[in-house]
């Protein structure tokens, strides 16, 4: 089924015509911004500070771990889709945090998925090869983690293992996400020795493990053997490894099979508690980053705060809302098509600013050249006056 969208955007353009970390309050600036001036800006030279600092983070996990929320909330705006479906994101997207003199560039990433699963509900391949890509040239590695999902805090998703193992010189560290949604608290460092294997930043942990009745006791290991029988779609649930996993992360069949009874990973520089949603608990992470940065050329113009395009901006908030209320697999059998996209008045003011140039330079520009040629023709002084207007 094919998902036609016809796209208008009405209004003036802004002041400051870009997706970017604008000063003006939040009310009055759009991240849907015309193509040629994002395109310009992207392109732009860095204005570098004297001491630039910069980070590549790139941000994986399972499905629905929390990816894109945590972007949103880092860059202090919602340029990436969310929903509570899992595949929203389908292909990596930058976003450009700027602060001071400190450059941090996420890389979202679609949620790490298996052959099998890309081929039974025709998803695109960038799900299989963008999260693998995007760690290559990352110089740090956020790894979530949904802790209110019973699937995915016990074991570290395969093939965000395999993932790790593929690039173990790389700094990874662990986010425990939704930790709002989890009742007992004290679970929380049992998940964290779990998944890190009781070892961060080369030191053991010292977590004393809470006495369980026996009743409990039962329902775990019950809970324990039943996990692997259950929903393969649930992190962790589909380990099979014969349709190009040995192929797409480079490890060798003997690394697969360890890695099949590994449960966490050992090599996490340090481990962060927190909520998504929540701005207070991001700030933490987010100063973590900032400090973290290594001294280095800016990659971006400090007003850029995505590569994404403003029809890509559109498709996927589309996405995100077709995701959001249509129900089950339905929003997945669907193609969206981008029939028209145009703002009324802004392209108009795009030629009129290269007509004019940077403080009048352009077009007085022309008018003298063009007056000093008219006077070799009439043999006399000519002065040009020119008026740039745009028509309705």
């Amino acid at each position: 089924m094919a998902f036609r969208v016809s796209i208008s955007i009405f209004g003036k353009s802004l002041r400051v015509p870009r997706v970017a970390n604008v000063s003006a309050p939040l009310e009055n600036a759009s991240p849907f911004l015309r193509t040629a001036e994002q395109l310009s800006l992207l392109v732009k030279d860095p204005d570098q500070p004297e001491n630039s600092k910069v980070l590549r983070v790139a941000i994986i996990g399972a499905p629905n771990a929390g990816k894109s929320t945590l972007s949103n909330q880092l860059l202090g705006r919602k340029v990436f889709a969310v929903s509570k479906k899992v595949h929203t994101t389908r292909s990596r997207a930058l976003g450009v945090l700027t602060e001071d003199d400190t450059q941090i560039i996420l890389l979202d990433t679609p949620g790490l998925t298996t052959p099998t699963k890309v081929k039974r509900h025709q998803l695109e391949k960038s799900l299989l090869e963008d999260p693998w890509n995007t760690v290559k040239e990352a110089s740090l590695v956020v790894v979530m983690v949904d802790v209110s999902d019973k699937w995915a805090c016990n074991k570290l998703d395969f093939e965000v293992l395999k993932c790790l193992t593929q690039y173990p010189d790389i700094p990874a560290v662990l986010v425990l996400n939704k930790v709002d949604m989890l009742k007992s608290k004290s679970r929380l460092l049992e998940i964290t020795a779990d998944l890190t294997c009781g070892v961060v930043n080369g030191r053991k942990l010292q977590v004393r493990r809470v006495i369980k009745p026996p009743w409990a006791e039962r329902r775990t290991d019950r809970e324990a053997r039943t996990s692997g029988s259950g929903d393969e779609d649930k992190p962790g649930g589909d380990v099979a490894h014969g349709e190009g996993s040995e192929a797409q992360s480079g490890l060798s069949k003997e690394q697969l099979r360890a890695l099949k009874t590994q449960q966490g990973w050992a090599h996490f520089k340090d481990v962060f508690m927190l909520s998504a949603v929540d701005g207070e608990d991001v700030e933490t992470l987010k100063r973590y980053l900032v400090v973290g940065a290594k001294p280095g050329s800016w990659q971006y113009h400090s007003d850029v705060l995505t590569d994404q395009t403003p029809e890509e901006i559109c498709t996927n908030t589309v996405r995100e809302k077709l995701l959001e209320y249509l129900p089950k697999e339905v929003p997945y059998t669907m193609t969206q098509v981008t029939r028209h996209y145009r703002h009324t008045q802004p392209y108009a003011d795009i030629v009129r600013k290269m007509v004019i140039g940077q403080a009048g330079q352009m077009v007085a520009r022309i008018a003298r050249e063009a007056g000093d040629d008219l006077s070799t023709v009439f043999l006399r002084e000519v002065k040009l006056r020119l008026s740039v207007k745009v028509k309705n």
